[in-house]
């Protein structure tokens, strides 16, 4: 066995594989940040144009997006 060193696991805190839905959110949220949506109100607005719904089905909002990242330890 060899010695890894800690910084090199990009998943060291993962206690679980992610949904699909985790997935398709992080590649939402990426996809946004790529386009220089980085603000928060630009990055709702990108995700509301994505196909990426929040659990409830409806629209994102600030509050909606802050709270699941809290959720999801992000």
């Amino acid at each position: 066995m060899s010695y890894q060193f800690p910084y090199l696991n990009p998943h060291q805190t993962r206690t679980r594989e992610p949904t699909e839905w985790e997935m398709s959110l992080a590649g939402a949220i990426e996809d946004a940040f790529s386009k220089g949506h980085q603000e928060l109100p630009a990055l709702i607005a990108a995700l509301n144009a994505s196909r990426v719904r929040p659990p409830t089905g409806r629209d994102w909002t600030e509050a909606n997006f802050t709270a699941l990242m809290h959720e999801l330890g992000a």
